[in-house]
């Protein structure tokens, strides 16, 4: 008896001593895990500062070469050119805002129709089924994208528009819009979903159509999310660069005719990244300008989504 009673004790004892050694690990990872997320987030900060900081600093460099006073008011871009080249970064500005303006004409209607569909419309099972679809869209190559608008987007257009030619400003902006348009129409539908069923019922209560609900309704109260996710989509068009490097052409034209040839920053850096300029060069400084131009066009729109979002939110 007493034996039994000593086992019991023993085996007492070594569930208690288990039990603190449990606990002294899970205190040793609490520890621990604050100090890895916070490298994490340094490791994050520091290299968005080096990325800045590197194009800062190599801008700077090209612009000891070349006015800025020419480079922001000259109209042509001729970097290649044999005598003096051109840095008026303006024919460069044209092709991505003509690119970006076809992409959210296209997107946005299509958007926000998907989204309307999606969060008043379509059941639970519809909603499941179409939206990873959309979603998918997202995840296609771009580059597979550039070559949709090449030989196949392209040829159609031109059984429309016969002076299109075989690379213009029309055919990627198609393209970049139907490749921005999975995040418009979720974003808008997440928005849309999260406005109260009460809202509606009211609506309906007194004497709305279903569509009233929608576009009166839903629509506004969620107008902070739809705006935000169309200025984040623009954002993305403006960043694009395999589709207009493989379908808009390499030629900066500062106009607004879309059948022509384009060439906008981002499909510049593509060509020059290929090897067409040496280390050192006016030229390969240049990447870097026209970098830091793309980089402050992207932060302005992203600085504008965030305060839009926070400016018409609405709390419910």
């Amino acid at each position: 008896m007493a034996l039994q009673k000593s086992s019991n004790t023993f085996s007492i004892q070594e569930m208690i001593r288990e039990k603190k050694n449990k606990k002294a690990k899970k205190l040793q990872i609490e520890k621990i895990v604050p100090f890895l997320l916070l490298l994490t987030a340094i490791v994050s900060v520091l290299t968005t500062i080096g990325i800045v900081f590197t194009l800062i600093a190599e801008t700077f460099t090209f612009f000891t070469k070349v006015s800025i006073t020419e480079f922001l008011t000259a109209q042509k871009w001729y970097p290649f050119s044999e005598t003096n080249g051109a840095f008026g970064i303006l024919p460069l500005i044209s092709g991505t805002l003509k690119v970006s303006i076809i992409a959210a004409i296209v997107a946005i209607p299509i958007g926000l129709a998907s989204a309307i569909f999606l969060s008043e419309y379509a059941t639970d099972r519809t909603r499941r089924t179409i939206k990873p679809i959309l979603e998918v869209l997202a995840g296609i190559p771009t580059i597979v994208y550039g070559f949709f608008a090449l030989t196949f987007v392209t040829p159609i257009l031109r059984e429309v528009i016969p002076s299109l030619e075989i690379f213009n400003a029309l055919s990627p902006g198609i393209v970049i819009g139907i490749m921005i348009t999975p995040m418009i129409a979720s974003l808008s539908e997440d928005a849309m979903s999260s406005v109260p069923n009460s809202m509606r019922e009211g609506a309906l209560a007194l004497g709305a159509t279903k569509f009233e609900v929608a576009i009166k309704v839903v629509l506004p109260a969620a107008i902070s999310g739809i705006i935000a996710s169309i200025v984040l989509a623009i954002s993305r068009a403006i960043g694009e660069t395999m589709i207009v490097a493989v379908a808009g052409g390499s030629t900066p034209n500062l106009n607004w005719d879309v059948t022509g040839s384009i060439q906008t920053m981002t499909a510049y850096i593509v060509q020059v990244s290929q090897g067409d300029a040496g280390y050192g060069t006016t030229i390969y400084y240049s990447i870097y300008a026209v970098g830091f131009t793309l980089f402050l066009f992207t932060l302005i729109m992203n600085l504008l989504a965030q305060f839009i979002s926070r400016r018409f939110r609405e709390e419910y």
